[in-house]
């Protein structure tokens, strides 16, 4: 057999050169991938046998090759790397045992448990919300909005591009979208990286009013960046031992921007049962960042549980919270989430809706879950009726010579009702009407060409219907405003074949929408009318008018 001799004879010179490069290629492997440094992270331990891995082919490279025989051969190498290679064995041991300790037969209790769930009643516990705090956009529809107002900006839309991962937070009281700016290309980063990300994008989902908000400096750490300004990079440098689950962007109640990351932890075996015990909150314009334990996070914070790990914990906790086997066989009482989730703004909070269905795949819910956002404060309420999709067919089967689409219902307590709300969108996405759907009884459909109409029509069938009483019916959440004065201004437009009539009083700069077709008197209507307007408060210059008197 030929043997092989290395130019480094001595010993100590190939163990001081192997470990050089096995530093060198894990600096490079951890700057690119950016591993935790964590016991808990399966990737560690593959991180430590890669290295283990490049040390040894790097020793047997150059000590060299001598030897009668491949048995001698390798023989001799394994004595010389004994310790890399039981390094290697304990890790594959450690990763074996700890998958091991948290495997879902033998767990199963624990996994219900990692989601603590309390039955609430829904009439007491969910206010009624504010018609002017609606949400009346989806994320479908905010993000293209933000799009269109992008598109308008041209010292923006040639550089940047919309990301659409946007999350729905309370923003001042109102619930609202925030899209944050991608660097179009490298190119585009490489021109604009000085000055940053200039801008980001605030959408209203009640007004639907899109806001370009200009920084006096750009956000640096993004999603987007590059080196060691990209986000993910600059938090892993900074707490190289954190796990991170979801990153997602928001703003404080003084519009600065941050990234929220919400921090992993294990509870069941090593590897097993996530959950979240903390977040690191990063200023995305200086990059200053700081962790808070789960209990210490800021209360402007509206999102530190991801929809996904919520609705996974649940799904753990309704399907094995009477042992695994029973998940199996029996399946008494195994229950899941429904296909799809959606917000709730609550107490300055944005809490997580889903519907809880049977296992077996019925087409009912057997209740609803509410999980907050930022604590996991989790209720369950118990109320058979429509899953959301056969709410959504009813809504859409109400309008169906319109071929409207539903978007995922919203659940609201109007009249302590539990009920769907969502709107009806055309084929290009943009929303037409509303409509309100009975949980418990989803044959009672209202629509409307406004919220404040189809609550009227809604209300009216919790009458006919005898769920309500003339004495029980619903009463607004505030009272009805009236404006007396003469018109100083009237136009009028066709909307999918209403007229509606845009009425301006004097001394005034609100328009006052009204119905030809629920208003006939509203056709004789001139300018120099005096005429009475009951409608809603609200902050905006085109508000529904409820009711018109002329006097």
């Amino acid at each position: 057999m030929k043997n092989f001799k290395s130019k480094i004879n001595s010993p100590f010179k190939r163990i001081l050169v192997s470990l050089l490069i096995t530093v060198i290629f894990g600096g490079i492997y951890f700057y690119m991938k950016l591993p935790a440094l964590n016991f808990q992270n399966e990737g560690f331990y593959g991180f430590i046998i890669l290295l283990c891995i490049v040390f040894s082919v790097s020793m047997i490279i150059f000590q060299g090759y001598s030897a009668y025989s491949v048995r001698d051969y390798v023989e001799h190498n394994r004595k010389k790397l004994a310790i890399p290679f039981a390094i290697i064995i304990l890790s594959l041991a450690v990763m074996i045992i700890g998958s091991l300790a948290g495997w879902v037969v033998i767990r199963a209790r624990s996994y219900a448990k990692l989601m603590p769930l309390d039955t609430g009643d829904f009439a007491s516990e969910v206010s009624e919300i504010n018609w002017n705090q609606i949400p009346l956009l989806d994320e479908d529809s905010a993000n293209n909005l933000a799009n269109r107002k992008l598109g308008e900006l041209s010292d923006l839309v040639s550089q940047f591009e919309v990301n659409n991962a946007s999350a729905q937070i309370n923003y001042k009281g109102n619930p609202v979208r925030v899209n944050y700016l991608n660097y179009s290309d490298f190119f585009k980063w490489w021109s604009n990286r000085k000055m940053g990300i200039p801008a980001y994008i605030r959408i209203d989902m009640r007004s639907q009013e899109v806001t370009v908000v200009r920084l006096e400096e750009g956000i640096k750490y993004s999603p987007s960046e590059y080196f060691n300004r990209k986000l993910i990079r600059h938090l892993r440098f900074q707490y190289p031992t954190l796990m991170f689950d979801d990153v997602n962007f928001e703003i404080d109640d003084d519009g600065t921007p941050y990234w929220i990351a919400s921090v992993l932890t294990r509870k069941i075996g090593l590897f097993n049962g996530s959950d979240i015990k903390g977040a690191v909150l990063v200023n995305a314009v200086t990059g200053e960042s700081q962790y808070y334990n789960i209990k210490d996070v800021p209360s402007w914070v509206d999102r530190v549980y991801s929809s996904s790990l919520i609705v996974q914990q649940y799904d753990y906790y309704g399907k094995y919270h009477n042992g695994f086997w029973n998940s199996m066989f029996g399946q008494k009482d195994c229950t899941e989430t429904t296909d799809g989730f959606n917000y709730i703004a609550q107490n300055d909070d944005v809490w997580l809706y889903t519907g809880i269905t049977s296992v077996t795949g019925d087409r009912g819910n057997i209740g609803f879950i509410l999980v907050n956002q930022r604590t996991k404060e989790a209720h369950y309420y118990s109320c058979a009726g429509a899953e959301e999709y056969s709410a959504a067919s009813s809504a859409e089967g109400a309008v169906q010579q319109f071929s409207y689409n539903a978007t995922f219902p919203l659940l609201l307590n109007i009249s302590d009702q539990p009920t769907y709300f969502m709107a009806l969108k055309d084929a290009a996405g943009l929303v037409k009407m509303y409509a309100m759907v009975n949980v418990q009884q989803y044959q009672i459909v209202a629509t409307g060409n406004s919220v404040s109409d189809c609550q009227q029509k809604y209300h009216q069938l919790l009458i006919d219907n005898q769920i309500l009483t003339d004495e029980e019916e619903a009463k607004p959440q505030e009272d009805m405003e009236k404006h007396t004065g003469r018109i100083e201004e009237i136009r009028s437009a066709d909307i999918d074949g209403n007229t509606i009539y845009y009425i301006r009083l004097e001394k005034g700069n609100v328009y006052y929408t009204v119905s030809a077709k629920e208003r006939p008197m509203a056709v004789i209507l001139n300018t120099g009318d005096t005429i009475t307007v009951s409608c809603y408060p609200s902050d905006e210059t085109i508000i529904a008018a409820e009711d018109l008197e002329i006097s």
